[in-house]
């Protein structure tokens, strides 16, 4: 009776340990840092950070709609957000990751926008968004900070 009570528990533990993994969706390299930075603090001085491959992780904000090739991720309570962005088809991040949490590994990188260019982008972000865009709230060159993705890990949001 005892061995059969012991079989049951492990048959349950294993059981648990596999439905855990099974939450945690697995997207392009495998992710080899070990120590996380801090979203708020590449944002505080991102220029630091540039070209530095990083493991970061906070709540899936957005997802692209169109391909899935990028992921907005929070960097806390503050509203900063950083944008994960992926080569087409490189890594397809699922719509479903809303809402839950990502770990993702990438490298820093720095996007500088002529006017013209930023006009295009932001129309672009709103089109995807199915939202309007004024053309007119943009008034000059914008710059902004994103990660290029490597490998992630998306938790569900159970």
């Amino acid at each position: 009776m005892r061995n059969l009570i012991i079989f049951f528990t492990i048959v349950i533990i294993s059981g648990n340990i596999l439905y855990a993994q099974s939450e945690t969706e697995k997207l392009g390299e495998p992710i080899t840092l070990k120590e996380k930075t801090d979203i708020a603090e590449i944002l505080k001085d991102p220029e630091s950070y540039l070209d530095k491959t990083v493991l970061v992780e906070g709540e899936v904000l957005d997802v692209c709609s169109m391909a899935g090739c990028w992921i907005e991720l929070s960097a806390g309570e503050n509203g900063e957000k950083i944008k994960v962005k992926v080569e087409d088809g490189e890594i397809v991040f699922p719509q479903e990751a809303k809402g839950g949490v990502a770990l993702v590994q990438g490298k820093v990188y720095k996007v500088e926008l002529t006017e013209e260019e930023a006009k295009d982008y932001f129309e672009h972000k709103a089109e995807e968004k199915g939202e309007e865009f004024d053309p007119s709230s943009v008034t000059g060159p914008v710059t902004f900070y994103q990660i290029k993705g490597i490998g992630a890990e998306i938790k569900s949001k159970n």
